[in-house]
């Protein structure tokens, strides 16, 4: 009995054991709308980090930007912006700026603070008339600012790549997208054809295409002779219009009869040949007014297209015979369609017109040239100034290398529109022979700090296309950089060094 009882104790003492004993999880791991009803002592995560790959590269901040020295072969000290331990930033040509006017703009573009600025400079020496402003060297740093800051003053511009990025057909795009019409921009090579630039710059100045108007004769005798051709061509007694080779069969002899019986199908899809025209008949039944008529018909056919009905026969050939044995009378839609010159998918032999809205807008008289001084273009510009007679002169020109010497052809046709104009001609990035040139003021510089300013839509007046190479974590890259910049073909980004 005393056995028994004791058995019994210690299975209840088991059992409540089994069902009081309980092992809680890890709070930190549980919704915290139970945890804080738990009467435990939540369980922290550890306080230490946890390990981090060993392989992992942490960026250095970058401090500084630096442009590139083309003449020394190295990394600009003046043309370069640094922060300072207090925060501000310092521009190696210009000091100390002001924190409100370079805040939010990269320190990339500031390094190119100087090329902004004299292409501001540039614009102020012309006149502030709206107009036609000519850009040589529209790529380079000073010009491309120059092109974007006439653009956001309204003028329209002409711009012109120079070889060291015309080259890069994706850049003349990129300068071209950035000028809205009237203006545009071309490569060097087209400036070089003197009579060409000069027709460019007069229609865009003028608004004047040169395209004159169409007139219903030259279109009527344009039809007819087509039509004479086609007729030559193509004559009914063929069994589709089609070439005659196409039916000429060059495959293997056990092939022959499978390619005569899928002739007829094959055939089906070409239209009918035409019947014979008489030239005479031609030039006397078919009028301006039947020519109308019959191009009505083609409007007729796309809509029964366009609803899937080709049921009825259509053959232009056919039509204008028919035309000719028994002539239509224009209908009023016809006269109708003349008052209304807004319908742009559509014209009339009748009444030459454009349609309203397709207009070329007039960019305004030559206001003035800025022409960026490359190296070529200095090197051919001082040894024509060197030279006294035009024997001497030519003489000169023949010994330069021909980047050298398409360079001043080109600024030649830019500088000759401007002067026929009376405009001035202003030099940027440095100095020409007989030319004025433009020193950054103060005031250009703030005007372009306030374009590299970036606008609450996220837009800026002034772009720029960098490349950037980090130094600060790669010290090796800048002398990479300077490699690149001073290559003979650099690329159309302005190479930056930052670290």
């Amino acid at each position: 009995t005393t056995s028994s009882a004791w058995r019994a104790a210690v299975a209840t003492v088991s059992r409540r054991g089994l069902h009081t004993r309980r092992k809680v999880k890890n709070s930190v791991d549980l919704p915290q709308a139970l945890v804080a009803n738990f009467p435990t002592k939540k369980v922290e995560p550890p306080s230490s980090a946890p390990d981090q790959d060993p392989d992992y590269y942490n960026r250095n901040p970058v401090t500084s930007a630096h442009a590139i020295d083309l003449e020394k072969g190295q990394l600009s000290t003046l043309d370069s912006v640094a922060l300072s331990p207090s925060g501000s930033v310092v521009h190696g040509r210009y000091g100390e700026l002001p924190a409100d006017a370079v805040a939010g703009t990269p320190l990339e573009y500031l390094a190119l603070l100087r090329m902004a600025a004299e292409g501001a400079a540039g614009l102020a020496k012309v006149s502030k008339q709206q107009g036609t402003l000519l850009v040589y060297g529209a790529s380079q740093a000073n010009g491309f600012a120059a092109v974007q800051l006439a653009v956001s003053e309204g003028h329209a511009v002409v711009g012109v790549v120079d070889a060291q990025h015309s080259c890069h057909a994706d850049m003349v795009e990129y300068v071209k997208a950035m000028i809205p019409e009237p203006g545009t921009a071309v490569a060097e090579e087209y400036a070089m054809a003197k009579k060409n630039f000069a027709d460019l710059v007069s229609s865009v100045s003028t608004g004047n295409e040169g395209l004159s108007c169409y007139d219903a004769k030259e279109c009527l005798e344009d039809f007819k002779a087509n039509l004479l051709a086609y007729a030559e061509k193509y004559p009914d007694t063929m069994p589709a219009a089609v070439d005659a080779s196409k039916m000429k069969f060059l495959g293997m002899e056990k092939d022959k009869d499978q390619f005569r019986a899928n002739m007829e199908a094959y055939l089906a899809q070409f239209p009918p040949g035409s019947p014979p025209m008489d030239k005479q008949q031609l030039e006397t039944y078919f009028t301006s007014e039947q020519y109308e008529i019959f191009r009505t018909k083609f409007w007729e056919q796309t809509s029964s297209v366009i609803s899937g009905d080709e049921s009825h026969f259509f053959s232009p050939p056919h039509i204008v015979q028919d035309l000719m044995k028994t002539p239509e009378k224009k209908s009023d839609s016809l006269q109708d369609l003349a008052a209304f010159p807004k319908i742009p998918f559509s014209f009339t032999t009748v009444n030459n017109f454009y349609p309203a809205g397709t207009e070329q807008a007039a960019g305004g008289p030559v206001v003035g040239a800025i022409i960026s001084v490359t190296p070529n273009l200095k090197t051919a510009a001082e040894a024509v100034n060197k030279a006294k007679t035009l024997r001497e002169k030519a003489e000169a020109l023949q010994f330069l290398t021909t980047a050298q010497k398409d360079a001043f052809r080109a600024a030649s046709s830019v500088v000759a529109m401007a002067k026929e104009a009376g405009a001035p001609v202003i030099t940027v990035g440095g100095t020409l022979p007989g030319f004025e040139t433009a020193e950054p003021t103060d005031a250009d510089v703030q005007t372009a700090l306030s374009a590299m300013a970036i606008q609450d839509d996220g837009t800026t007046k002034l772009d720029y296309f960098v490349q950037a190479y980090r130094a600060g974590d790669f010290p090796f890259y800048a002398d990479y950089a300077v490699h690149r910049a001073t290559e003979v073909l650099a690329g159309p980004r302005q190479i930056v060094v930052t670290k």
